[in-house]
């Protein structure tokens, strides 16, 4: 039970107190219930004020019961409430509270935000790019060891089961323009994506998947992307072996915290000056520095290598290679 909830209990004490010390007067000695609450109270607080009416013999015993009961559990009960609102207003729980609204009311905000279903090692990899790239994100946590970093790092987070509708609702699934599962289990991933695409066919989801048999029922389940971090780091183990030089180049460029190169993703929108003109023709090399390496048609298909012939259209998403402000310029040209 909470500070909170304590504290709300010790006042229903005291008021079930009085409750019953009015009902009993009326009830002994007939009195009005004003003059029933005026003598219940003087009795419970000994103020030792005069009686309102000569008390009968049962009032007296009933008074003696209420004085010695009632008044040595209303002084437990006050002692109690003190000290629990001396704990509710220290410090740390009241910077925690306001916190939790506050987070509450951000997160209510947010639109076209990514959720992150899991914090555990990969999760808070995921968590440092997206602050570092500045894309505002919301965590899903069910594992209390887990809380605290969250508390500490003040991401805004919501506590539950990320397969539970009501708390994806809380994370503004909704709204959020992709979900990333990283639970422990892929049968929790699989929940999480069904849950995920049930309340939001348009969301871009990917996931993790532990075992490569467990990858067709995530796709099933509604996976925009599947990744199996064993594969891709063998993978990419092989490649620091096999070709160096290659893995040297993509740290610098993908991996490397200063990225002095980067990879953008630029998309050509609707009325660019951009569309309909051949790569040549663009500019995009002389005006903006960045060179791209590959282009993905609105219809879906892939271009790697496009020669300077290839036309663009609205809907096209340019694949880029530069530093950051060149990727800046061809953002604005586009």
């Amino acid at each position: 039970m909470d500070s909170f909830r304590q504290l709300r209990f010790a006042a229903l004490v005291i008021v079930a107190l009085i409750g019953l010390g009015t009902i009993g007067y009326m009830f002994i000695e007939g009195w009005s219930p004003l003059d029933s609450l005026y003598m219940t109270v003087i009795t419970l607080t000994t103020v030792g004020y005069e009686v309102v009416k000569p008390l009968s013999r049962a009032g007296k015993v009933f008074t003696i019961v209420l004085s010695m009961s009632g008044v040595s559990l209303v002084f437990a009960v006050v002692f109690y409430a003190i000290g629990n609102a001396i704990e509710i207003t220290s410090a740390e729980p009241l910077r925690h509270m306001f916190w939790r609204r506050k987070m509450e009311k951000l997160i209510a905000s947010l639109k076209d935000h990514y959720i992150i279903c899991g914090y555990g090692r990969m999760g808070q990899a995921i968590a440092g790019e997206f602050r570092t790239q500045g894309v505002p994100f919301v965590v899903v946590e069910h594992n209390p060891e887990q809380l605290p970093k969250l508390v500490a790092e003040k991401a805004l987070f919501v506590e539950g089961d990320a397969a539970d509708e009501r708390v994806l609702i809380a994370a503004g699934v909704e709204r959020a323009k992709g979900l990333i599962s990283v639970a422990p289990t892929d049968a929790d991933n699989t929940f999480i994506v069904l849950t995920a695409k049930g309340i939001n066919p348009d969301l871009f989801v990917v996931a993790r998947s532990i075992r490569i048999e467990d990858e067709p029922k995530l796709r099933h389940a509604g996976a925009d992307r599947v990744m199996s971090p064993y594969i891709l780091g063998g993978k990419r183990m092989a490649w620091a072996v096999l070709r160096p030089t290659i893995v040297d180049f993509l740290e610098s460029a993908v991996y490397n915290e200063s990225l002095q190169l980067e990879l953008g993703e630029i998309t050509i929108p609707k009325g660019s000056g951009l569309a309909n003109k051949t790569l040549r023709e663009s500019g995009i090399r002389e005006k903006a520095g960045a060179t791209i390496i590959a282009i993905k048609q609105s219809g879906g298909a892939l271009i790697t290598s496009p020669s300077p012939d290839t036309e663009l259209h609205e809907g096209d998403v340019l694949i880029a290679i530069g530093t950051s402000s060149q990727l800046q310029i061809l953002q604005r040209l586009a």
